[in-house]
């Protein structure tokens, strides 16, 4: 899954992606940049 890396500016593949739940129920993707190491995450469907 692709996200955006906001230290980079570009769009990276998620390294160990790992599905999670926000506090208001939003689900999300999260995990590392592959370059840089910073946390990225993505925003996804509920369906």
């Amino acid at each position: 899954m692709k996200g955006y890396c906001m230290k980079c500016k570009a769009t990276r593949e998620i390294k160990d992606p790992v599905e999670a739940m926000t506090k208001n129920g939003r689900k999300m993707v999260k995990g590392t940049c592959p370059e840089c190491g910073t946390k990225m995450n993505k925003f996804i469907s509920s369906k």
